[in-house]
């Protein structure tokens, strides 16, 4: 599918197979308040997508409900066209390869950067094999290679407390990568950073999508737009327009309730 082609209800397009990510009348409700509302959208294998709206729009509580942090009133949640995702606990579903970035970072602040790459290496060990655990050549290479992709190389043993904020960024994202994830869920990667970082981070988020899906929350709009994704909006829990950042400017409904003129 070409991703300028427009998106109907997924329940009547897309064969389940070829998405990694499935959502079909998905609600949720806090209090009496719908925080999603019949949601239904998918997620191409391989696919980079951003996904905006104002504040409250449901863009947290769909993570959450992915992630299996809450449970869906009704509603199905698919993950590679066959498990069902609202069955499932979160230490599952991440053991599936669906991996979760907070907008603030969780690293390891006094272990260097190679450290928390290693402690992140796909693989549970419990505490006796840990005293005893060596690296073996190809998960050197791995970790080689994550830190070339995050461009944290050259601040391999340097601890990461020492970083900068858009360099703790990349590293937690490093660290998901080491565990081999099918699915990544990005919230706000550009919050805070420097006009530099944000660009590195557009580059990296591109680089790695193809190889995985990546689902991208965020505000920044010139961020979005460096992406060259195709962008959901979501509003009051559903999704309100779909398409190319172009398509979604000049969408009536979207300028009247986030863009504003």
């Amino acid at each position: 599918m070409r991703a300028s082609q427009e998106i109907p209800n997924p329940s009547h397009m897309a064969e389940r197979k070829d998405t990694i990510l499935y959502l079909d009348g998905v609600s949720v409700s806090f209090d009496g308040f719908k925080a999603l509302n019949d949601l239904s959208f998918y997620v191409l294998k391989g696919e980079l997508r951003a996904v905006i709206g104002p504040n409250g729009a449901g863009k947290t509580t769909m993570m959450d409900v992915v992630t299996g942090k809450t449970r869906p009133d009704e509603g199905q949640v698919l993950f590679d066209g066959l498990t069902d995702l609202t069955r499932c606990d979160e230490a599952r579903i991440a053991n599936m390869g669906i991996g979760r970035k907070f907008q603030k970072p969780t690293v390891f602040e006094n272990m260097s950067v190679f450290d928390n790459l290693e402690l992140a290496l796909s693989g549970a060990r419990d505490v006796f094999k840990s005293f005893l655990f060596k690296l073996t050549g190809k998960q050197q290479d791995r970790i080689d290679e994550v830190m070339e992709i995050i461009v944290l190389s050259k601040e391999c043993f340097t601890e990461a407390g020492a970083l900068s904020h858009g360099q703790k960024q990349w590293l937690e994202i490093g660290m998901l990568l080491m565990q081999e994830p099918d699915l990544l869920l990005v919230d706000e990667p550009a919050a805070g950073m420097t006009d530099a970082e944000t660009e590195q981070t557009s580059l990296l988020l591109r680089k790695i999508s193809g190889d995985r899906s990546i689902v991208v929350v965020e505000h920044d709009m010139e961020f979005v737009k460096s992406l060259n994704s195709r962008v959901t909006v979501l509003h009051e829990g559903s999704v309100l327009a779909e398409g190319s950042l172009e398509k979604i400017q000049n969408d009536e409904k979207v300028i009247e309730v986030y863009l504003g003129r």
